[in-house]
């Protein structure tokens, strides 16, 4: 059975003419399949072709000294193609960001890029199956849902994360079926936010495609409930002693 290699890509983009994207760190944990614990990983800081075209804001706290000192995308290649090549990989949102970052990266330096047996991500499978009671499924919303710590924008740590996250998701889900008559599942109670976009590339790549809207549900016609208290008081008004219960299924009929 194959490995997982959950990953992810931090990135920068140059400022120049036909912006494009820049690796700064590579990140990634093996995960075994059955069991879901981590077997090994691999990190490592990368150096932009041209520091100098880099937009510093682009860093996610990482140094721009820290990654002027880094090694460049082909002396680390040989290690990002093993632990990739051949595996499942995982992560959020990869399917539209992370996976294209690693093709770029090979295709600069004249490589094939590594190949997968398989892709999971966890975004599409979180709003298929888990559905949008934690919000706007950002990695940092569904960490604070879960009451995981902020996420930190490293990559070795936000595939840590990230396994977690699935983790909690899968449990909640698994308890669900369990006793769905009793536990509410994705369509019921749900929360409903009210979401601020963030702007730029790193928003489009870290949100889901689709944007959150507010909505109320009110189970009675606008003026049908104050006629309903009104009967429920003549309802407990008019019970007299043994009678009281007999009263008020009498008027059950009338309140509903």
């Amino acid at each position: 059975m194959a490995e997982i290699a959950f990953f992810d890509v931090e990135t920068t983009f140059s400022t120049g003419h036909g912006r494009r994207f820049y690796l700064v760190e590579f990140g990634a944990i093996l995960v075994c399949p059955r069991k879901l614990v981590e077997v090994g990983n691999f990190c490592t800081l990368v150096r932009p072709p041209d520091l100098s075209a880099v937009a510093p804001t682009r860093l996610s706290g990482i140094t721009r000294k820290a990654v002027a000192a880094a090694p460049a995308f082909e002396e680390v290649a040989d290690r990002v193609f093993d632990i990739l090549n051949g595996r499942v990989w995982a992560g959020h949102n990869i399917l539209r960001f992370d996976c294209h970052r690693i093709k770029e990266a090979f295709a600069d330096i004249g490589r094939p890029p590594p190949q997968p047996v398989g892709v999971i991500d966890s975004l599409e499978v979180l709003m298929q199956k888990f559905g949008r009671r934690a919000g706007d499924l950002k990695m940092a919303t569904l960490a604070s849902y879960f009451g995981l710590g902020q996420q930190k924008h490293r990559s070795l740590e936000d595939v840590r994360m990230n396994l977690e996250v699935i983790k909690h998701c899968a449990a909640v889900l698994l308890l669900e079926s369990s006793l769905p008559h009793i536990l509410p599942g994705k369509d019921q109670g749900n929360l409903s936010m009210v979401t601020r976009s963030k702007t730029g590339e790193e928003g489009s790549r870290k949100s889901p495609p689709t944007s959150l809207g507010s909505h109320r549900s009110v189970p009675y016609q606008k003026g049908r409930l104050g006629k309903m208290v009104e009967r429920a008081k003549e309802a407990l008004e008019g019970a007299k002693g043994s009678k009281s219960l007999n009263s008020i299924l009498r008027h059950s009929r009338l309140l509903l």
